[in-house]
């Protein structure tokens, strides 16, 4: 990874990387669709979401933990009802990621198979027909080649194209959904930095 990329973070004291979240309340972390449901049934808000998904896939392998960085310091009650919602979140995006995969690898064996059953159709078909048939008869037994290798070309494609982004993405949310969180208040960063309160 570009070193300058990394220099942009703060580090922690043990050398992760501290990806900070700044906002001057909690709501602000959710999304406000339903206002009546506790913070743990609420989605995150989207913006946060790619914010979090953004920078953890810039860190690629490098350690780092989730900094909450509010206008007043959160009590324990708040502190773990963010981590429980983060971690549910994060969790339910894999289980969904991995759902994916179910269906791609159902999606290919079915194409595979279909592959195989035309291939074994075009075998059959040009061996009946033998070296001496019309144009039509010709025709048809080739398209049923054509068939089969596209849909066996399709099977593997679709493998091969779409199954390690669902992988990266699906260990990427696992990632953040284990991250370590941390919360600070707007004046002890600022009273870390040396900036006026």
């Amino acid at each position: 990874m570009n070193r300058r990329m990394l220099d942009r973070y703060e580090r922690a004291s043990d050398g992760r990387i501290i990806v900070d979240i700044a906002a001057s309340r909690i709501e602000f972390l959710y999304n406000d669709f339903d206002k009546n449901a506790p913070f743990i049934r609420r989605d995150l808000n989207q913006d946060l979401v790619d914010y979090l998904v953004a920078g953890a896939r810039e860190l690629k392998r490098e350690p780092f933990i989730l900094q909450f960085t509010l206008d007043e310091a959160p009590d324990d009650d708040k502190q773990s009802r963010i981590r429980k919602s983060i971690h549910a979140y994060f969790l339910y995006l894999a289980e969904c990621e991995q759902q994916r995969v179910l269906q791609m690898f159902r999606r290919a064996g079915v194409l595979f198979c279909i592959g195989l059953a035309v291939l074994f159709l075009s075998v059959t078909v040009n061996q009946a027909l033998g070296p001496e048939r019309s144009v039509v008869a010709n025709v048809f037994a080739e398209g049923l080649t054509v068939a089969a290798w596209v849909s066996l070309w399709e099977s593997l494609a679709v493998f091969m194209i779409e199954w390690f982004p669902l992988r990266r993405n699906t260990a990427l949310y696992r990632l953040l959904a284990e991250a370590e969180l941390t919360f600070a208040a707007t004046e002890d960063t600022a009273l870390k930095t040396g900036a006026e309160p």
